[in-house]
């Protein structure tokens, strides 16, 4: 048995920028910046808040307006998991190829009872464009209150593409050294880390905007204030139930040890996409009814 002490651990694995020999260097350096990448780009169609007035000119806090925002959300997480699976194949270590196998199955099956659940807020709302979604949740008309199973479902299925526990099972100590980073150090061990992190972020958002009514604050518009002073407390709004979300996602990890992994896919391919088939039939019922058809 091999003995590292802990500070050999920390100053040589954490600090030292290592390369393993026999490890593919290009996809092995490329894998960090893919997760990093990934995760900051998906924020780009989340809308922040409403339209500032600057100078005679509108500027609406959204990078991009794209009438398929929920699309190209749902296209680039999915990519996310190819940074995962090549570190772990480019670092030609069993235990760490392992973990991306892990990984990438847990992401895949979780990406799909999400995507359903989103459907189901598709299908009220008409629309795939986020800042439309949004909109029509103005005057404390939150999503939240008629899609509580679709909420439900998809928080839990936020904290699995986040790795987060008790889905942390990608990076299982006890079982897989290390996971898919096991030979990760530096900066690029740092990018794979605060990648999950900023996917914990987006994911805050996208809860905020898909349920909880985005920017939008109950009854604002009736205290007659400025349209740039509205569209700042809208913005303080969001980052207020951003940070709230952050607070439970980490609130979870203090509370409750992580699944097995059998317990894991169960979850996953047996409970929650059957309930979110349901969640969407049940939705398009009721869609059927209130239109008297």
């Amino acid at each position: 048995m091999v003995y590292c002490s802990p500070w050999l651990t920390e100053q040589s694995f954490f600090k030292e920028d290592f390369t393993p020999a026999h490890a593919d260097k290009f996809l092995f350096n490329l894998a960090p910046g893919i997760a990093m990448f990934v995760a900051l780009i998906t924020g780009a169609a989340i809308p922040w808040g409403g339209t500032l007035h600057l100078f005679g000119t509108d500027y609406a806090l959204q990078i991009a307006d794209l009438n398929i925002g929920i699309l190209y959300i749902s296209g680039v997480v999915s990519i996310g998991v190819y940074g995962i699976m090549l570190g772990g194949w480019a670092s030609n270590n069993k235990f760490a190829l392992l973990g991306a196998i892990r990984a990438s199955s847990q992401m895949i099956s979780y990406e799909i009872g999400m995507g359903i659940a989103i459907i189901a807020i598709v299908m009220m709302s008409g629309s795939l464009s986020l800042d439309e979604i949004v909109r029509q949740q103005a005057g404390f008309h939150w999503n939240i209150f008629y899609q509580p199973i679709g909420f439900l479902i998809f928080i839990t299925c936020a904290f699995a593409e986040c790795n987060r526990t008790p889905f942390d099972l990608p990076e299982c100590e006890q079982e897989l050294v290390g996971g898919y980073h096991t030979e990760y150090s530096s900066m690029k061990l740092g990018f794979f880390m605060f990648s999950e992190y900023v996917n914990m972020f987006i994911s805050s958002a996208l809860m905020a905007s898909l349920y909880f009514g985005g920017y939008n604050m109950p009854f604002i518009d009736q205290l007659g204030l400025p349209q740039n002073v509205l569209t700042l407390l809208g913005t303080a709004f969001l980052f207020a139930k951003i940070f709230f979300f952050i607070f439970f996602f980490m609130w979870i990890r203090w509370t409750i040890p992580r699944f097995r992994y059998d317990q894991l896919m169960h979850l996953g391919w047996k409970v929650l996409m059957p309930l979110a088939i349901v969640n969407m039939l049940l939705t398009g019922g009721a869609i059927l009814l209130k239109n008297g058809l």
